[in-house]
């Protein structure tokens, strides 16, 4: 199962995430995260000793050129590179789960390098393309920086949504852009989720009731705060995960 999780930022993506890897890793699922947004928390998140030391591939400029091929001044470089050596030296595991800090891929608004992105979206596709693993891929709010090819892989899109106008407004843009680059599994989770008052609000704004609401948990709250890891708090919302799990494999 090849899973990809969005949102507005400060939603909480990154950590349902770390939290959904965690329970499946429990029920013996070998699983790989992909870290591709723009700013990687995850490895702080599952526990990851001195994640601050963790480049992100996307910022390996020079690694990414040499490996595109390209020669300075020359229009061309190569559309289909060798990353398998990538991919085995910068990958990490910490207590059963495997993570790989890619960065964010840019989308051609933003001024992005072909050769580069080309590098990056090559390895993203074969990671998900890994018959035996469930791959969970945390990115931006956004998929239409990664193309049709690239996405093409994912069996599930999860938009993680608060109680807030412009976290729905955000979660509703991220649905459209993914039926335009056709995935066709997209479901909205909702998250910090005080009562049924907010879950009301949740389920009319975005036209369709979310697949789990998360609580406010304090504990996860806490800590976040101090930079510990959250895995190991995934009993305070099993049911919700649980939930969350149950919807993506009817």
């Amino acid at each position: 199962m090849k899973i990809a999780i969005s949102g507005k930022g400060g939603v909480g993506k990154t950590t349902i995430m770390a939290l959904l890897a965690e329970q499946l890793k429990r029920d013996g699922k070998e699983v790989l995260i992909i870290d591709a947004d723009s700013s990687p928390h995850m490895a702080q998140t599952i526990g990851l000793a001195a994640p601050e030391k963790i480049v992100p591939i996307a910022e390996m400029k020079s690694l990414l050129i040499e490996r595109s091929g390209k020669v300075e001044g020359s229009p061309f470089y190569n559309i289909n590179p060798q990353v398998d050596d990538i991919l085995a030296r910068y990958m990490v595991e910490t207590n059963g789960l495997r993570l790989m800090v890619l960065g964010a891929i840019e989308g051609g608004d933003k001024g992005c390098a072909c050769a580069e992105n080309t590098v990056l979206k090559r390895m993203l596709t074969k990671l998900l393309l890994s018959p035996s693993q469930v791959v969970l891929l945390d990115m931006e709010a956004g998929v239409e920086h990664l193309g049709r090819g690239t996405i093409a892989g994912v069996d599930h899109l999860l938009t993680v949504v608060i109680p807030t106008q412009s976290s729905i407004r955000t979660a509703l843009k991220v649905k459209k852009l993914a039926e335009e680059v056709g995935i066709k599994s997209i479901r909205f989770v909702g998250n910090r989720v005080a009562d049924e008052e907010d879950e009301t609000f949740l389920s009319e704004g975005l036209g369709e009731r979310p697949i789990a609401f998360f609580p406010d948990s304090p504990a996860i709250g806490k800590a976040e705060r101090c930079g510990q890891p959250i895995t190991g708090l995934v009993e305070t919302v099993q049911p919700q995960i649980r939930q969350l799990m149950a919807s993506l494999a009817g």
